[in-house]
Order: C-alpha cells, then sequence, then structure tokens
C-alpha cells in the first residue's frame, strides 16, 4: 500500500502545483482585463497550454518517482540484508507494484468522487451563467473543477487505502 500512497500523493503535490500556477495565469489576465470576448481566444491557448503541461508534468513526475522509489527499495534491501541482489530488489519491486482486486476497487470507488466534484464543477459554472456571471467565469470554474476533481480523486483513493473499502 505504500507504493500506492505515496504515487498518489506525489500526483496531487504536482496537480496542486499546476492548479495553482493557473490560477495565478488567470488572474494576471483578469487584472489586465482580458475577460471580454476578445481575450477567449488567449484564455483557450492557456488552457490548453496548461493541458499539455499537466501532461508533462505527469510523465516527468511518474518517471522520477518511480526512479526515486526503486532506489529507496534498493537502499531498504541492502541494509536489510546487507547486499544488493539486483534479482532481489527487482522481485521487490514488481510486488509492491502489484494491484489486487482491492486496489482496484479503491480507483473505482476515487474515481467515483473525481467524477462527482466535475460535475459538481460544471453544474456549478452554468448556474453562474444562468444568473448572469461573465462566461469568463464559466470557463474557468469548468476548468478548474476539472483539476480540483484531480486532487479530491486523490484523496479518496488516500482515504480508500488508509481506511479500507
Amino acid at each position: 500500500m505504500v507504493y500506492q500512497v505515496t504515487r498518489t500523493i506525489a500526483r496531487m503535490l504536482s496537480g496542486a502545483i499546476v492548479l495553482i500556477i493557473y490560477l495565478f495565469q488567470v488572474n494576471n489576465r483578469y487584472q489586465a482585463g482580458l475577460s471580454a470576448a476578445e481575450g477567449f481566444q488567449s484564455l483557450g491557448q492557456l488552457m490548453l497550454l496548461f493541458i499539455g503541461i499537466g501532461i508533462a508534468v505527469t510523465i516527468a513526475v511518474e518517471i522520477v518517482f518511480h526512479i526515486l522509489f526503486s532506489i529507496g527499495l534498493a537502499v531498504k534491501e541492502s541494509v536489510k540484508n546487507g547486499s544488493c541482489n539486483d534479482k532481489d530488489i527487482e522481485k521487490t519491486i514488481n510486488q509492491e507494484m502489484i494491484e489486487d482486486e482491492m486496489a482496484k476497487l479503491i480507483e473505482l470507488k476515487s474515481m467515483r468522487v473525481g467524477f462527482i466534484t466535475a460535475g459538481i464543477g460544471f453544474v456549478s459554472s452554468l448556474v453562474f451563467l444562468a444568473l448572469g456571471y461573465p462566461v469568463f467565469l464559466m470557463v474557468n470554474t469548468v476548468f478548474v473543477s476539472f483539476l480540483i476533481a484531480g486532487i479530491m480523486e486523490g484523496f479518496a483513493r488516500i482515504y480508500y487505502y488508509k481506511r479500507g473499502i
């Protein structure tokens, strides 16, 4: 369980950092007055840019996490056994990364939390639009709700791993 929880925390931190940077960018654009109709093209470009950044950060975090996790297991095995055998370390890594039925159930339940969060954000954006708020707020509410949904999914996954199903 340590592998899944640690991996989820790493994903959540990277997602939170991307979200904070995006919010700073949107705030700067809003302060500059780009919330009018001509600013929607640049807002769409910014969202596409942050989707790409989010994908790149996720890939980089996964690679770095797996490297650091493997090194940590190798150090732990060498301290425990007194020697560092590559086959034993590889066996231990494979055992840590196995997904059993409980892990799959936890993933499904945490995905449900993420979908609910994204749905609430989408409905909230429609309510903002119906109440006469600017479209700028509606579009950003949808985008931010998807980013927050990923973070909430991580919290749910950690909760289910700690508490059980």
